[in-house]
């Protein structure tokens, strides 16, 4: 009786302390992002992903990364989960800084798992686990605060107050913006999921590089125009960045999808 009294007691411990955490894009983002990546595979990497997943989609994998921070022993997978860089960097300057990477952070790890996944000896528990990795975290490096800058964290110590709540830059990029929409993930991934073939060709054939830089500079302007301390956002700030989160959640997606046909459908 006592030990299902405490074990109740955790389970409901453990689900406010789970939001607390920095979950990039949350769970909605994740699964929005890897539900547009299934529309663009190739035929033969859906079969190559069935065999690794079975029945579990690549919106459904996608969070694997973040829940599994419950466990200890997974505990050295945190700086998988993005890059910092310092402030106002130009391309090339990034471009250096990434020829020379050898840190553990979200750059290194998405090589890594992307040559892994490769490699048709992988064990059958291994490609499980690398692929739902390289799902989450090509979704993270999408939101912006996760290619921020490293003096504030990604933006988790920009202190602000979303619709009267304490909050931070961090926490509103991964999760509130996208939740203030008030759409299901599958119904989300519909609403945006709009690409052109040309598009969907230049995007596929960006590299990882131009992925960061891109989320680098969101991440820039976002830092730049929090004028006043702990300011309070709401309705105005929604309306003026909402296209930029949908096409950030939109590109991973498509880049996903791209990283993926080239991992599994040669």
């Amino acid at each position: 009786m006592r030990s299902s009294i405490w074990k109740n007691l955790f389970l409901i411990g453990l689900c406010f302390y789970l939001p607390l955490q920095s979950m990039a894009w949350g769970m909605m983002g994740h699964r929005i992002v890897g539900q547009i990546a299934e529309s663009y595979l190739s035929q033969k990497t859906k079969k190559e992903i069935q065999k690794i997943l079975g029945n579990e989609t690549l919106a459904m994998s996608s969070t694997w990364a973040d829940f599994i921070k419950s466990d200890t022993s997974f505990k050295y997978l945190y700086n998988w989960h993005f890059i910092d860089f310092d402030e106002n960097i130009s391309f090339n300057k990034m471009l250096g800084i990434l020829a020379t990477d050898t840190a553990v952070d979200a750059y290194t790890k998405i090589n890594f798992l992307a040559a892994e996944l490769k490699n048709k000896n992988l064990s059958p528990d291994k490609k499980q686990m690398y692929l739902r990795l390289l799902v989450h975290i090509v979704g993270d490096v999408h939101q912006p605060m996760h290619v921020g800058r490293t003096a504030t964290a990604g933006g988790n110590t920009v202190k602000l107050n979303w619709f009267n709540q304490p909050s931070n830059l961090h926490r509103l990029w991964d999760e509130q913006l996208i939740e203030y929409q008030q759409l299901s993930y599958t119904e989300y991934a519909t609403a945006i999921n709009f690409v052109t073939p040309d598009q969907k060709k230049q995007w596929q054939s960006q590299p990882i590089s131009i992925w960061l830089f891109d989320s680098y500079q969101i991440s820039e302007v976002l830092h730049n125009e929090l004028k006043d301390s702990n300011p309070k956002l709401g309705y105005e700030y929604n309306f003026y960045h909402v296209n930029t989160l949908n096409e950030q959640l939109l590109k991973g997606g498509v880049h996903l999808a791209g990283l993926l046909n080239d991992i599994f459908g040669h």
